[in-house]
């Protein structure tokens, strides 16, 4: 049957293009040969529109998620997994008791007054109210000799960490615990301070990692950490819970001058503090000329939410040409925020009197008993455990395993969330962070599925 032909119809895509044979005239093998045209018409896939904007390198450079979205992702996953669990949060360290009711009457009060001609007030001074910086400067530094001026009250110490870093610029070299609080080693990194990561050391180029371990009693070996611009420390620090001794921060101090170097200093778990460690840097002679202090009241008066906190820069800090750091950082708090909540300020104030300080040395009292339940529960089950005595976060070290395994262990077969104590950096890697932030029969509650776990 020579000359049989078939009329075909069909499609293919190549790339983004599709061509289409349209009435082909196609010979059976060993046949007469027909002509095959293609026509190209443009694809019904839709493309995004694209600006013609890069994207910011630095940010780039990140590591996956911030650590403790990444946590409660984890977390939302295992929900979905077992809808049925109860699920105890000791992870994020976000605070669970209410706010005293003397300390939000005044906040109620300060939000009424807002609705009449009288008490209304729109924009504050960027710098805080001066009632609430001369209170923060009599009960925090009165002993130190800081005044209100060289106080900047803010909507909390994590922001006010990232605008120091916009005050410091690109061209600083960092030194950071480890580990430590993510916040510092990410917005130096979005800053464009760090070099890339380097994934067989788990650290970022242009980092100096100062390494905090029980054998070193989680205070750096200085001999050993070179010289950089700034220096970030938390003390008591998150996640380790230690606290520097006087003798410890006395060197820091030197170190700093001898360097020329800036102490950006973490005191948000200074009221924390039981034993006879400073509860501020400026405790130290001299550190007023190397020091900058940020602080918060989340933690001790469950702020968390209603964001306020502060940070302290005193006159005598000088840039290497003699000027102010606090001017700079004026004008910084000027350009980018108005200022915190006029309510929460309210908070603030009412924090700093008699009954309210007594209120939140309450709060963290009860926090505190929560972490000498998971002390105690982790030393009855044989772990060698840190932190704790003037933090609300105990350390737990599990030789030989990852951090991120035993998390997982922990939420599989527990439905208990901690931290894993690598997301603070290499020197974390073997321990996890336990928080006391919790009701106390939640607490207690986790602390009876570990011993079941690890019994």
């Amino acid at each position: 049957m020579a000359g049989i032909q078939q009329s075909i119809s069909t499609s293919t895509f190549l790339g983004h293009n599709k061509l289409r044979f349209r009435n082909q005239n196609v010979s059976m093998p060993g046949k007469s040969s027909g002509i095959v045209r293609c026509v190209a018409t443009p694809s019904t896939e839709k493309t995004s529109y694209k600006t013609q904007v890069s994207r910011n390198e630095n940010l780039a450079k990140l590591q996956a998620g911030y650590l403790f979205p990444e946590i409660g992702r984890r977390r939302s996953a295992h929900m979905l997994k077992h809808p049925d669990a109860k699920i105890i949060s000791l992870g994020i360290g976000d605070t669970t008791e209410p706010i005293p009711e003397f300390i939000t009457s005044a906040m109620a009060q300060r939000a009424h007054e807002l609705s009449t001609l009288k008490g209304y007030s729109g924009y504050g001074a960027e710098q805080g109210e001066k009632q609430l910086r001369a209170s923060i400067a009599s009960t925090y530094y009165g002993n130190v000799g800081l005044e209100e001026e060289e106080i900047f009250v803010s909507d909390g110490a994590k922001s006010d960490i990232s605008r120091l870093q916009v005050l410091f610029g690109s061209n600083v070299t960092i030194a950071v615990q480890d580990p430590s609080y993510p916040a510092y080693v990410d917005s130096s990194v979005i800053m464009g301070q760090t070099g890339q990561f380097q994934k067989d050391v788990e650290k970022y180029g242009n980092i100096a990692y100062m390494r905090c371990t029980p054998e070193n009693g989680f205070f750096p070996d200085l001999s050993s950490v070179p010289r950089t611009d700034i220096i970030f420390f938390c003390s008591p620090n998150n996640p380790t819970g230690a606290a520097a001794s006087r003798e410890q921060l006395t060197k820091l101090v030197q170190f700093a001058k001898d360097n020329g170097s800036i102490i950006v200093y973490d005191s948000a778990y200074a009221m924390y503090i039981c034993d006879d460690s400073p509860k501020s840097i400026f405790e130290i002679p001299g550190a007023k000329e190397v020091a900058i202090e940020v602080s918060s009241f989340s933690k001790y008066a469950g702020f968390t939410g209603v964001r306020l906190g502060w940070t302290a820069i005193p006159k005598a800090l000088l840039y290497s040409d003699g000027f102010p750091v606090a001017k700079d950082f004026n004008r910084i708090v000027c350009t980018s925020f108005n200022g915190a909540s006029n309510i929460a300020q309210a908070g603030g104030l009412a924090c700093l009197s008699p009954n309210g300080f007594k209120a939140m040395m309450d709060v963290v009292g009860y926090y505190k008993e929560n972490t000498e339940i998971i002390m105690d529960t982790f030393k009855s089950l044989g772990y060698k455990v840190y932190g704790g005595k003037n933090a609300p976060y105990v350390w737990v070290h599990f030789p030989g395993r990852s951090s991120w395994e035993v998390f997982s262990e922990i939420l599989e077969k527990t439905h208990v969330v901690t931290t894993p104590g690598s997301g603070f950096g290499p020197g974390g890697e073997g321990f996890v962070r336990v928080s006391a932030f919790g009701h106390r029969e939640n607490v207690v509650e986790a602390c009876r599925r570990f011993k079941e776990l690890y019994k």
